[in-house]
């Protein structure tokens, strides 16, 4: 679908019917997502909402890697469109995914993390292969990640919630399915098929009773302070700095404790 631009190169659309299928593609960086990859999926979301025929959007990666969030440089890249400066709620797709009419599946092929993970948990279902695994690491960077904070225990409860959010420990696909962090596990060459299907049972449910029953199971989550967030991310104090600084160094954040045992 070269008739549509989403603002970046780095996102590919191909069309399957009534079906849109958006494929992160960003080999050389991971599929690591810019500024303007998340407005290219917020974008990609207004699509199938708008356009009378298409009905459901199906996410999905590249080689072995999913998304495992935002390039903490903040890059962008050539022809790139340029997007509100920083990460800012109004360039960020997860509440556009969530709120979304048109049903919305990810189809996680491999590495999801971070704003990835957000993409996959915000999506109606997320199909994973079973070679994909997750992990939220924010904290390890020094980001009070407001969208998690709202939304992970609402999935998983708040013992896992806190496990994960605070340890920022790696997860295979199997743990992730069993604690009801993602829905569906199938084997890795079944993954484009299986998520095909998904989109296919989605759609045989009746629209706007879909969207009220949507709208209710969203009331479950907390409200998200994007305020805090933001503040902390633009603060030139912030252990956000250090936690992106020690990243790109390839170095401990200086709050890590020398002399810990591990």
């Amino acid at each position: 679908m070269s008739d549509f631009d989403l603002g970046t190169k780095n996102l590919r659309l191909e069309r399957d019917g009534p079906i849109l299928w958006c494929t992160i593609d960003r080999p050389h960086a991971r599929n690591a997502l810019t500024p303007s990859m998340y407005f290219g999926i917020k974008k990609a979301v207004h699509l199938v909402n708008a356009d009378k025929d298409l009905r459901a959007l199906i996410l999905t990666g590249t080689g072995d890697v999913f998304a495992p969030g935002g390039d903490l440089g903040g890059r962008y890249e050539k022809g790139d469109q340029q997007v509100p400066e920083g990460l800012h709620y109004e360039c960020l797709p997860f509440v556009t995914i969530r709120e979304s009419m048109a049903p919305v599946i990810s189809a996680v092929n491999g590495i999801c993390q971070a704003g990835g993970l957000l993409i996959a948990m915000m999506s109606d279902i997320a199909v994973v292969s079973e070679r994909a695994t997750f992990r939220v690491p924010e904290l390890l960077r020094g980001i009070i990640d407001a969208t998690y904070a709202a939304t992970l225990p609402a999935h998983v409860g708040m013992a896992q919630a806190r496990d994960l959010l605070l340890s920022a420990r790696k997860i295979d696909a199997a743990e992730a399915h069993a604690m009801g962090l993602v829905s569906r596990i199938v084997p890795h060459e079944q993954l484009r098929e299986e998520a095909l299907k998904a989109a296919c049972e989605v759609l045989q449910t009746a629209p706007e009773c879909r969207a009220h029953v949507k709208r209710m199971l969203n009331q479950q989550y907390a409200a998200i302070d994007y305020q805090t967030m933001f503040v902390s991310l633009m603060s030139e104090e912030s252990e956000a700095r250090e936690g992106m600084q020690a990243f790109m160094e390839k170095r401990l954040p200086n709050w890590v404790p020398k002399d810990l045992p591990v």
